[in-house]
């Protein structure tokens, strides 16, 4: 029998991405006439309307309905056949302050001797392995690679003046008995598109300008499945066709299924948020340690106490390919790693208006984003020696 592992993404235009890119341009707004602001965005959309909700306590004025439409026009909601467009849609803001009780263990200054306190309670996890030059998994990776694709087709060239913005992508990779990646068994794709194309003329094009170009050829074969909008017609989609929502789509946030996840959603919410920015410790505890040589695949747990700045706990699975015991490992992180919030803060700027290009084609695995720099190789190594 097969062994298989499926991932999903999904496009800036799907009606949860929508959301979540709305809230990170309204925090990133803020941010960049605050950086101490305390924001917990949350944004709904639906047929010409957007709904902005949550609570944020900033020295900040921004325009919530002007960034709002402006993010939906970048995403390409432009045309009024979409029921939802940049132009026409409805915006309703119902921000408030934030409260004074999550304040009081939170506020104090970055500088200040005593750390800030954790945010919220939670565990957040961090996973790396060696499936990829990323150190993501292939599944993900590759689903990422096609969506994110597909919107720079769309944008920057005329192959497919048919496409619209919503799409979603599934691919399933078929592991060997030691869990190595052999080949990609199924992909799927559905994308949103113009009435009056053909899905004879969709799946041709896909196949030749997106398939060939994003899935290394090595790893397809004459079995590989591939269903291209399979229901037969996707002209309704976005907002118009589902409603959505921020933070409901945290695996593809994440690691597409792999290692695990702690539950809490990354987009709207400032770094005080631990469901945020330990997330991001986490994962860049579990790339060095992977880079490092230290072990094939590592899955990082961080889990806090509101209102208390060291971590609870500190865990680390490395799924019996650890160079040394987990024990020992989870020993070197505390030694190396400061994962107290304001720590984490400083170590990746996470008070600066960066957050917006997170919201869409995952928050992990991209150069960019400081959190995946490789610059505590040596440091966990020695930790270890």
């Amino acid at each position: 029998m097969k062994k298989l592992f499926t991932s999903e993404s999904v496009s800036e235009g799907h009606p949860d991405k929508v959301a979540d890119q709305i809230s990170d341009s309204i925090l990133d707004a803020i941010l960049s006439q605050d950086p101490d602001s305390r924001v917990a965005v949350e944004t709904l959309v639906t047929t010409g309307l957007a709904v902005i909700s949550g609570e944020v306590r900033t020295n900040a004025y921004v325009d919530v309905q002007e960034i709002t439409r402006e993010t939906i026009r970048n995403i390409g909601y432009t045309k009024s056949s979409y029921r939802f467009d940049s132009e026409s849609c409805g915006v309703i803001s119902t921000i408030h302050q934030q409260s004074e009780d999550i304040a009081i263990g939170v506020d104090e200054n970055i500088d200040s001797e005593k750390s800030m306190g954790a945010g919220d309670q939670g565990m957040m996890f961090g996973y790396a392995c060696k499936e990829t030059d990323t150190y993501m998994p292939l599944s993900i990776q590759l689903a990422h690679d096609l969506v994110r694709e597909l919107a720079k087709i769309r944008k920057e060239t005329d192959l497919m003046p048919w496409l619209a913005p919503d799409s979603k992508s599934q691919i399933t990779i078929e592991n060997d008995d030691d869990g190595n990646p052999v080949r990609v068994d199924t992909i799927v794709l559905s994308t949103q598109h113009d009435e009056g194309v053909s899905q004879e003329e969709i799946r041709k094009a896909i196949k030749e300008h997106l398939f060939k170009s994003v899935i290394p050829q090595n790893l397809l074969d004459d079995d590989t499945i591939m269903h291209i909008n399979p229901t037969g017609k996707f002209v309704i989609g976005g907002p118009h066709g589902d409603t959505g929502l921020t933070g409901r789509k945290i695996i593809v946030d994440t690691y597409g299924g792999h290692g695990a996840h702690g539950g809490g959603a990354f987009s709207g919410k400032d770094s005080t948020k631990v469901d945020r920015s330990a997330a991001y410790a986490a994962r860049h505890i579990a790339k060095n340690i992977v880079a490092a040589g230290l072990a094939d695949n590592c899955l990082i747990q961080l889990a806090y106490a509101i209102g208390v700045a060291e971590p609870v706990s500190v865990f680390v699975n490395t799924y019996g390919t650890g160079k040394s015991t987990d024990v020992k490992l989870a020993e070197a992180v505390r030694k190396v790693f400061d994962c107290t919030p304001a720590a984490i803060i400083k170590r990746f700027g996470l008070n600066r208006p960066i957050f917006k290009p997170t919201a869409a084609y995952g928050h992990f695995g991209r150069a960019e984003f400081p959190w995946e720099k490789l610059d505590y190789v040596d440091q966990i190594t020695n930790a270890l020696r």
